[in-house]
């Protein structure tokens, strides 16, 4: 069974983190994203849908008033980087509530808590397990594939058409799109500028426009810098 569902986010960056984890779940579709929610009640208008993924902070409509004039259906998940909305969150009778960054396995647990409450059957997740499971990956550099422990990466770097691994011991290069690179790193690891994944096991301290690791400083990209921010002072 299909599920038809919209992204409603004002952060492109945002959006784009929902629809590469809505991808990884077969029964869910996608109709359609927003960054302005009142052209959401548009489409909500002339066409079935049955999940909301809705940011709270938004300028015009805030996506707590959005699930007030909604009155119950369809159903709703709340994306934020913000936990003072979660009691009020609750009260409106939504799915769940997720602070970003928010990763698969924990946007997996929201899809199943959805599926739970719809009467619509769960299907075990392969990636997730993978996440659990995985320790490593292999990469391809030079004509080989390279072993790669994700506990040994410091950084990841994109560099045109290629990326560089960076880690205490060595640089690997592979031909790679940052984007599709990091759906294959776990939780822990985090986007920070268009240019970097950062582990942040490894960070030693951030300012409002860097995050530091031993001697290096790397760049917060202003359009990560709400979620990077949220997400460090709140770990």
């Amino acid at each position: 069974m299909s599920i038809p569902c919209i992204i409603i986010d004002d952060e492109p960056l945002a959006i784009q983190v929902m629809q590469t984890h809505v991808a990884q779940i077969p029964d869910l579709h996608l109709v359609a994203t927003f960054q302005n929610p009142i052209e959401a009640f548009e489409l909500l208008k002339k066409e079935h849908i049955a999940l909301i993924f809705l940011d709270i902070e938004m300028p015009l409509l805030s996506g707590i008033d959005f699930a007030k004039e909604l009155q119950g259906s369809p159903k709703i998940i709340f994306t934020t980087a913000y936990r003072n909305y979660a009691i009020e969150s609750y009260e409106l009778d939504v799915v769940d509530y997720l602070l970003k960054p928010i990763s698969f396995t924990r946007f997996f647990k929201a899809i199943n808590k959805y599926k739970t409450i719809s009467n619509l059957p769960q299907a075990p997740d392969v990636s997730v397990k993978k996440e659990f499971t995985n320790d490593h990956l292999y990469v391809n550099a030079n004509k080989k594939y390279i072993k790669v422990l994700f506990e040994d990466i410091v950084y990841v770097e994109s560099v045109k058409d290629y990326i560089r691994i960076h880690t205490a011991e060595e640089r690997v290069v592979t031909k790679d799109k940052l984007s599709d690179f990091e759906t294959k790193l776990p939780a822990y690891f985090l986007r920070i500028h268009r240019s970097y994944i950062v582990n942040t096991s490894k960070i030693t301290a951030f300012t409002a426009v860097d995050v530091e690791i031993a001697t290096q400083e790397i760049p917060i990209g202003a359009s990560y810098k709400e979620q990077v921010l949220g997400f460090l002072k709140n770990e």
